[in-house]
């Protein structure tokens, strides 16, 4: 049974879920649910096998996925080039109790630190309701 939730470890950075699901699997379930949103995964940091080449540190798996709805990127690059600095939008898949917690940025916190932009806290508040959609889709997918 999965739960939403605004995960403990961010409740000030973002939302979530846990799935009873392994992180693969998770992975393929959240790539799947982001892409039904118009988001796209740019980047896939595998933080376990990144920690395990370069310092020899083992850690649970952890997965930062870097997704991008283009649209979005678009018109918020528009009114603020700089914000690039804090695009794409993160989502984790972090392995915990044998099952995975998915952990997303919230786009209001994120373009938040730009100032009270109301522009900008329009795409802002489109983002977090097409990830939160995400994140009910999880839910009803397990």
């Amino acid at each position: 049974m999965s739960t939403i939730q605004e995960p403990t470890r961010t409740a000030a950075l973002g939302f979530g879920i846990t799935l009873p699901l392994p992180v693969p699997n998770a992975v393929e379930l959240v790539t799947a649910a982001l892409k039904t949103e118009g988001f796209g995964v740019l980047t896939t940091i595998d933080v376990q096998q990144t920690l395990r080449n370069k310092i020899e540190v083992e850690v649970p798996p952890y997965i930062i996925l870097g997704a991008c709805n283009p649209h979005l990127a678009h018109r918020a690059l528009s009114i603020e080039p700089d914000l690039g600095m804090l695009l794409p939008c993160n989502v984790v898949v972090a392995e915990v109790d044998g099952g995975s917690q998915i952990s997303v940025a919230d786009p209001l916190q994120m373009l938040g630190m730009a100032g009270d932009r109301p522009e900008l806290m329009s795409i802002a508040h489109e983002a977090e309701a097409r990830l939160r959609r995400v994140v009910r889709a999880l839910d009803s997918a397990t």
